[in-house]
């Protein structure tokens, strides 16, 4: 078998096993079930080797597999306030800190080398290398270091090819191939018969092996092999057997796609398979001859520079690389053409894979491409990978639905290409045939599964990290060619341990801040003013998501502060009449101040208690006004005092991390906030708050974000106007009053009418307008050139995707999320 049984999809939006209240309740424990992938691996050492009078040399071509089993890991409730917690979780913080830079340091390294790339030695093209015959001297090999790969290189069962993944197909056709390349030489003659009997022992395999798994172009080339092991007197099984007639019936459905006339005329991806075919005009042909004097160039080339960047954004550690990743998006960049680009540079052939992918990462870092290059790939309503193809690919099809999420307006090749791309895959998951035919991955259905499940709008980055950690099979991931390939610098160990580590790393950090963040949400007694402690934790979790690295941990409070404290508001502002609310608003530009902050503290912690006091012997039923004044009124200072300490300390951060001063600042985006009359302007106001502190938070220029700053740049004031209106839209919603109640507690009508419309009805005027604002939105966030930090204008995305996922989401997903993302280790 190629690999170990796909697991089958899970609809992630439907899974209901958290419950976070659960998380909130001391002395709870939960087990986490790691999934693994675990493989048999077949070879073995060569050995009884005839004497050969070559020179020699040992490869090392393909490392080592690890066998990894299934865990179980338990959590001790985090909420817990013990010292030894904190201690426990401090050690695993610093301890991998140097394993980290060690593994960076060796990625780096790695990836300053790559050049072209490469990737790991196959068996059937070092064979035809092999058969060359020296052009000075009659009777030897011009290459025999070749045939000495071949002779050092067979494995213990006599066949040759990837060692650690069997493929019938893979393994027969590098089997032949070596075997041939013996005889052609004359030597060898044992593991010629030990060959020979491996492929009359397994040629039954062919009827029974994944077809989708078989190598390009093995239709065609591999009866062009059996027709020379005939003509060198080489023993081969009867043309009558079932799995012969099945091959070559393929052979000709193929040629009849691909005539042989336009295979002379047009690059096709017959060039591949030249070495199968007969009768051919190689006057014509040579015309097609790249400029390095191949035909296809190697697929480590231009691929390889472009499925880089996604694995190590993808796996959440692009953040440690990002000049390499800028050369390798300049490589791809300066090899793009109009038709798009192949798996390598100069290729005159384009395959809508690498297409798709090059583009998507292109317009995520800014370059201009145009969508028009997919036109090159349609027929019809349909779309394809290469013309003449017999099967589409699902990674094809996988991709190609991935770069349509990064639509601009009016893109209408998008629509069409997400219209098409996401009905295959549907299809393709309902049939359980999620298997591709250029790559053999650890796990497949789960990465097309969760795309399916959680558009790019609504997918933050580290729920997509969470997942793809355990998606990625690192070294046991195998690429389909003309043979099993590896490509190291795509799929190795070293990013999969990396992101493991990092990923830990920043989850014991998170667990620590949401230690702390529980504390102050008790001093502050939130509670008081509506906002519950799953309200809280949900708040965490989004800003989690979206901020992850350990060393950005104010921006992270700050963004879980702002919000809890803009919802605790809000409530409260339900409560009390316009006159009091701008008698609120007065007294906190007094309390603003920063000169006797202590004293407002110690009074801050008096009132908390007095208040919790009171709060006891009062009968406070919903709907109904505080009747003791003295309560209400010390009920407000509480609140004052909360927003104001916050903003106090906060501001101390970034001034000890950035020597930034930011207290004019945070105090004028919340008088202005504080200051919209009635609650849909502060709903309108809400998005672009948390904006502005969060970008303050991170260090960025403020004056950018300043009002005057606003006016004076076209691009910025659309951008801001834009955000607020998208997050306005997906507040529309019955009892929806801030972000976080976009998240109801359990499903309920109000959550169902969301989910409708923002799903169901696909013909919905909510949805058709959200959508084109966020086609506008990811354009004016991914152009250059508009005078905006980069930085600043990822961090609109961030808050208005941040919005579209608590719309979207059902509230169970939206627990599993936050169960696996911030709580469950990965193994």
């Amino acid at each position: 078998m190629a690999c170990s049984s796909l697991p089958s999809t899970i609809d992630i939006r439907r899974v209901s096993t958290f419950d976070p209240t659960n998380i909130l309740q001391p002395s709870l424990f939960c087990s986490f079930p790691c999934s693994s992938s675990i493989r048999s691996i077949g070879g073995g050492v060569r050995n009884n080797r005839d004497n050969i009078p070559l020179l020699c040399s040992t490869y090392n071509a393909i490392s080592k597999h690890r066998t990894r089993g299934v865990q179980y890991i338990q959590w001790e409730d985090i909420t817990t306030q013990q010292d030894e917690t904190e201690q426990r979780l401090s050690v695993k913080i610093s301890d991998p800190k140097n394993v980290v830079k060690e593994q960076v340091k060796l990625i780096k390294l790695r990836l300053s080398e790559m050049n072209d790339g490469e990737i790991s030695i196959s068996a059937y093209d070092t064979a035809w290398v092999a058969l060359v015959e020296d052009i000075y001297e009659s009777g030897s090999p011009q290459f025999p270091s070749s045939l000495c790969w071949i002779i050092e290189n067979q494995l213990s069962d006599g066949s040759w090819g990837d060692q650690h993944i069997f493929s019938a197909h893979d393994r027969i056709i590098n089997t032949l191939a070596c075997v041939i390349a013996l005889k052609a030489w004359n030597t060898c003659p044992s593991m010629r018969k030990k060959g020979l009997l491996f492929i009359k022992q397994n040629m039954c395999k062919l009827d029974d092996a994944n077809t989708v798994h078989m190598p390009i172009g093995f239709e065609v080339v591999f009866p062009s092999l059996i027709e020379i092991a005939r003509s060198l007197d080489i023993d081969f099984p009867d043309e009558d057997s079932p799995a012969l007639k099945d091959i070559y019936a393929k052979r000709n459905l193929k040629l009849t796609r691909i005539p042989k006339e336009m295979m002379h005329v047009v690059p096709t991806t017959l060039l591949h398979s030249l070495e199968g075919m007969t009768d051919l005009d190689w006057e014509k042909l040579l015309k097609l001859q790249c400029a390095d004097g191949s035909f296809l160039f190697s697929p480590a080339s231009t691929a390889f520079h472009i499925w880089v960047v996604d694995r190590l954004d993808r796996l959440g550690i692009s953040r440690y690389f990002q000049s390499e990743i800028k050369d390798c998006v300049d490589y791809v960049h300066r090899y793009w053409t109009e038709n798009g680009v192949c798996w390598a540079r100069n290729s005159k052939v384009a395959d809508i894979d690498d297409t798709a992918m090059g583009f998507r990462i292109l317009r995520l870092h800014g370059h201009n491409v145009s969508p028009d290059v997919f036109r090159h790939f349609k027929k019809g309503d349909e779309f394809f990978c290469f013309h003449g193809q017999s099967t589409s690919a699902v990674t094809g099809m996988f991709n190609l639905y991935r770069a349509s999420q990064v639509m601009f307006p009016g893109e209408t090749i998008l629509e069409e290409a997400k219209q098409y791309s996401s009905t295959f895959l549907r299809k393709k998951q309902a049939s359980n045939e999620l298997l591709d035919k250029w790559i053999i991955t650890k796990d497949l259905p789960g990465e097309v599964g969760y795309a399916l499940d959680v558009p790019w709008y609504a997918s933050l980055p580290r729920i997509e990290t969470r997942f793809y950690v355990e998606q990625y099979g690192g070294d046991n991931d195998v690429w389909i060619g003309k043979t099993l390939y590896r490509m190291s610098n795509v799929n190795n160990n070293l990013y999969l341990e990396l992101a493991k580590l990092d990923y830990n790393n920043c989850q014991a950090q998170h667990q620590l801040e949401w230690q702390e963040i529980q504390k102050w949400y008790n001093e502050c007694n939130l509670e008081l003013f509506g906002v519950e402690k799953e309200t809280l934790l949900q708040s965490y979790f989004l800003a989690t998501a979206n901020i992850f690295a350990t060393e950005r941990s104010t921006e992270r409070l700050a963004w879980t502060q702002t919000v809890v404290l803009m919802k605790a508001v809000s409530s409260f502002f339900e409560t009390i009449s316009v006159a009091e609310q701008k008698s609120f608003v007065n007294e906190f530009a007094t309390h603003i101040g920063y000169d006797n902050i202590r004293i407002r503290q110690k009074r801050m912690r008096s009132i908390t208690t007095v208040s919790k006091r009171t709060t006891m012997n009062h009968d406070i039923k919903e709907g109904k006004e505080f009747g003791d004044n003295h309560f209400h009124r010390e009920k407000q200072q509480q609140l004052i005092q909360a927003l104001v300490g916050t903003l106090h300390h906060l501001s101390l951060d970034v001034l000890v991390s950035h020597g930034s001063d930011i207290r004019h600042h945070l105090r004028s985006i919340w008088e202005i906030f504080l200051k919209q009359g009635g609650e849909k302007n502060r709903q309108h106001e809400e998005a672009f708050v948390l904006v502005r502190t969060i970008t303050l938070c991170a260090g960025q220029s403020s004056q950018l974000l300043e009002k005057n700053a606003i006016l004076s740049n076209t691009h910025l004031t659309r951008l801001v106007s834009l955000t607020n209106s998208l997050t306005l839209e997906l507040l529309q919603t019955p009892g929806c009053h801030t972000l976080l109640d976009l998240i109801p507690h359990h499903s309920n009508n109000v959550h169902d009418k969301v989910h409708n419309k923002m799903e169901i009805n696909g013909e919905a005027k909510e949805k058709v307008s959200i959508e084109l604002g966020m086609q506008e939105l990811v354009k004016r966030v991914h152009r250059k050139f508009d005078g905006i930090d980069p930085e600043i204008k990822q961090a609109f995305l961030a808050v208005v995707k941040t919005y579209y996922y608590a719309a979207y989401c059902s509230p169970a997903t939206i627990n599993h999320h936050i169960a696996k993302v911030l709580f469950e280790r990965v193994a």
